[in-house]
Parts: structure tokens; sequence; C-alpha cells
């Protein structure tokens, strides 16, 4: 078993090293850091006690992972794994902006769950209110393409994003499928004011909300504007991007079975 001690990038990048070795190793997770949402669904305890304790006495369970091929920050062709949630548009702006506005202090200071979420909701807010929704083609499970102007689109193996946001309520993270979501041509006023519903995750029934089970995704700018995509949430490249699911690749330490805490 390797034990992640952070929060979700350090997880997905000790996740990455585990599938690229192909090692008969154990994902186990003991939370830190400012983010928590890929073992929100996972029903691992925030608290360190109860989390070393699920890692004793937990069990071990195979859980679905993401492959994701898209273009890097130098625009070259590069493929990772992912646990928990892709996203591009308004998810990729937020991300940018947490990291770069993160208040100097926080550094020094001892990371806790508040500090998180109040983090990306600050940048969620400032990005709603001046982001501009790109046209994006997407295809599902290699159909024919669509096109969709919107604010966010994610590709979900787990429930949680951004700090508490329960994008995909319905992800089973051993059922074989991404959950993808797309937040579509909603106004400022329109994401304002029905924000609370991604947190209680009661938001796939709105207007220009859709939701789709798929296999394998693809998803890219149909003008010339670069979209930006984030992965677990880092900040990784841009599109276009492909992304496949892998059923049941990585063994992990959880509390229950895809079950919430």
């Amino acid at each position: 078993m390797i034990i992640a001690c952070g929060g979700d990038g350090t997880i997905s990048e000790i996740a990455n090293g585990i599938l690229a070795s192909a090692a008969e190793t154990e994902l186990g997770i003991l939370p830190s850091g400012t983010g928590g949402d890929f073992r929100r669904t996972l029903g691992i305890p925030s608290r360190t006690a109860d989390a070393a304790l699920c890692l004793k006495e937990g069990r071990t369970e195979l859980i679905d992972v993401g492959r994701v091929e898209y273009l890097n920050r130098r625009g070259e062709l590069a493929t990772r794994y992912f646990i928990n949630v892709a996203s591009c548009g308004m998810g990729g702006e937020v991300v940018a902006r947490a990291k770069r506005d993160k208040p100097r202090w926080w550094a020094g200071a001892s990371s806790s769950l508040w500090q998180g979420r109040a983090t990306y909701a600050a940048a969620a807010l400032q990005t709603t209110l001046k982001f501009a929704k790109p046209t994006l083609a997407v295809s599902l499970n290699q159909d024919r393409e669509r096109r969709l102007v919107t604010a966010n689109f994610c590709v979900a193996n787990a429930r949680y994003f951004g700090g508490g946001m329960k994008i995909a309520p319905e992800a089973n993270l051993s059922d074989g499928l991404f959950d993808v979501v797309a937040i579509g041509d909603l106004s400022a006023l329109e994401i304002l004011t029905n924000v609370h519903q991604l947190y209680l995750g009661t938001h796939l029934g709105l207007t220009n909300v859709h939701h789709a089970h798929a296999r394998r995704v693809s998803v890219r700018n149909v003008d010339d504007e670069k979209v930006l995509l984030e992965i677990d949430g880092e900040l990784v490249g841009t599109l276009p991007a492909t992304f496949e699911i892998l059923p049941r690749a990585l063994r992990v330490r959880v509390k229950e079975v895809s079950r919430e805490s």
C-alpha cells in the first residue's frame, strides 16, 4: 500500500504513479490539504484519526479510472490518468484563478476544508461574472458530434469537485461509465442563483443542464480560443481531449463501497 497524505492533487499524482507502474499496489488516503473531493465519494472521513482507522480496518475495492489524451501547456499531445473529475470551460478557469489568487498568508497556515471551499467559491464567483462561454463539439461513445454552448463541461468518475460541489450525484466508481454533465448556456445570474443546487446535487433537473453516461468522450473547441482543461483539481492544458474509462483498474482502501461519508 502507498498512502497519499494530501489533497486531491496529491492523491491523483500518486494514483498516476501506481497506474503507470502497473504494480499490484493499493492506494490509501490520509486526507490533508485544501481539497477533499475524492475522499467524499469513498466515504473516507476528513478527521485524521478516523481516516487512519479506515486505513487499518477498511476494505479494498477495485475502482474505475479515467484516461485522457489532451494538449499540455506546451501544446504537445499528452496522456494521464484521473480518478475524480475532469472539466473544461469555467472549471479550468476557476482552478487557474483559485491557484493564482490564493492569499499569501495561507501558504504558511495549516490547511483546512473551509479554506479550500472559500478559495474555490471566490474564484467561481469572479469567473462566473466574466466568463465567455465557448462552443464545444462533443461526441459520446464515438457517436456523431453535438455542438453545445457550455459554461462548464465535466467528465466525472466520482461525485464531487470544486471544494464540495456534488457535480455528478449519480456517479458510481465501479460501473464502467463516466457521468458526463454539461452546464449549458446559462446566464451569470442563473448560475449564481442556482449554485446551491450544485452543492446539494439537485441541479441535473435544471433547464440547460445535460447529463449522460459514456465509456468514451471526445470534446474540442469549435473556435480558435483556447479552452482550459483541469483534471482532479489541477490545471494541465487545453482542449481537444479524449476520455476513456478503464473499468476496475485501481485498488483503493475505502470505508464503504462507493458510499458518501
